[in-house]
């Protein structure tokens, strides 16, 4: 069954789920594990990458070999939410290094942003110069993270 207008079958969901495991896997170790022979195994990926469903293939990383243990989730209320508001702050905080993610919230404040650094010095640092200055930033929230129980890397 092909994917068409946003319909998966169960070979192309169970490619999308063995990548998300591993994607250095060899198309080989990939088609035995979906049941299928390489050729049909490579165009369904060929597919999947041409419609969207797989965007990117990307290195999951030890933070703390980085040096980079510190997280901290931040809500971002905006003093503003008019379209143009959003936009300037959407533009900003994409160039902001050590934000790992920025989500757009529905509820009691604007945003949640996941925050990486090295420690609460550098932390605060990247609070006190670089959030706090985004356009429209009315108040923020932090909170800090003792230990991360799951983390799926991406």
């Amino acid at each position: 069954m092909a994917a068409t207008m946003g319909n998966l079958d169960r070979a192309d969901l169970q490619i999308i789920k063995e990548l998300q495991e591993d994607a250095r896997m060899t198309l080989t170790e990939l088609a035995s594990r979906v049941g299928l022979s390489k050729t049909p195994c490579q165009l369904r990926m060929r597919r999947l990458e041409e419609q969207g469903y797989i965007t990117g293939y990307t290195a999951l990383v030890d933070h703390g070999k980085l040096g980079l243990n510190h997280i901290a989730f931040v809500q971002v209320t905006l003093n503003d939410t008019s379209s143009k508001a959003l936009t300037a702050f959407n533009k900003a905080v994409r160039k902001i290094g050590e934000v790992e993610q920025c989500h757009m919230i529905a509820g009691g404040y604007d945003y949640l942003l996941k925050i990486r650094t090295r420690d609460m010095v550098s932390y605060r640092t990247v609070l006190g110069e670089k959030l706090s200055t985004l356009p429209h930033v009315v108040q923020t929230s932090t909170f800090v993270v003792m230990e991360s129980v799951k983390d799926l890397g991406l």
